[in-house]
């Protein structure tokens, strides 16, 4: 069994659906752009500012373990990841993609105006070595899951060879996924938390 072969054949069936990764990116930007542009409605800014310190506080400066923070981060986006791949067992489940994408590209650009405007300097340096480069990295992988989940929901029987496929691609994308919280792990270590966190 070779693991390589299986990382080179999802990532590629995932690109080779151009039109569908286009309108998913399409749609992440321009909710990217809706959640930076409605940041001053009174109740979706107070719901940003609690992420926003929530991550401040429980990832960046905090006294926790940051074996405890990657467990967590890479559950909690394990659990996108295995939505967006199980919509793709029915074509009416494919719904769920854009909506999930919608969710978290929306999220995205709020919080990215909450760390520049409240948090600044330190905020800026949260964003553009944290925050930033891992939550897209991780959105990239969900794109890939969501063109994957598209490609596979007008062909899915139900069978044991499909449901191996689907567990197969999972799994893949789930290393990548811990391997993107491995980096978010390390960043924080690094920069953020005393080594005596490792504890």
């Amino acid at each position: 069994m070779n693991l390589f072969l299986f990382f080179r054949d999802c990532i590629s069936r995932a690109l080779e659906r151009k039109k569908t990764l286009a309108v998913f990116v399409c749609i992440y930007v321009f909710a990217t752009i809706l959640g930076i542009l409605f940041i001053k409605t009174p109740a979706i800014y107070h719901y940003h500012l609690n992420l926003c310190d929530r991550f401040v506080d429980r990832m960046c400066y905090s006294d926790r373990n940051v074996f405890l923070i990657f467990w967590e981060r890479a559950c909690g986006n394990s659990v996108f990841l295995a939505v967006i791949l199980s919509a793709g067992i029915h074509p009416i489940g494919c719904i769920i993609s854009p909506v999930l994408l919608l969710y978290r590209a929306y999220t995205f650009g709020g919080s990215l105006v909450i760390f520049f405007t409240v948090y600044r300097v330190s905020g800026i340096l949260i964003v553009f070595v944290l925050y930033l480069p891992i939550h897209l990295l991780i959105d990239a992988i969900l794109l890939c899951s969501a063109s994957l989940s598209c490609g596979r929901a007008s062909c899915f029987c139900f069978s044991k060879d499909d449901f191996v496929a689907l567990l197969r691609d999972f799994l893949v994308l789930l290393l990548l996924i811990c391997a993107v919280c491995l980096l978010e792990m390390i960043l924080l270590l690094l920069l953020f938390h005393p080594i005596g966190n490792l504890l």
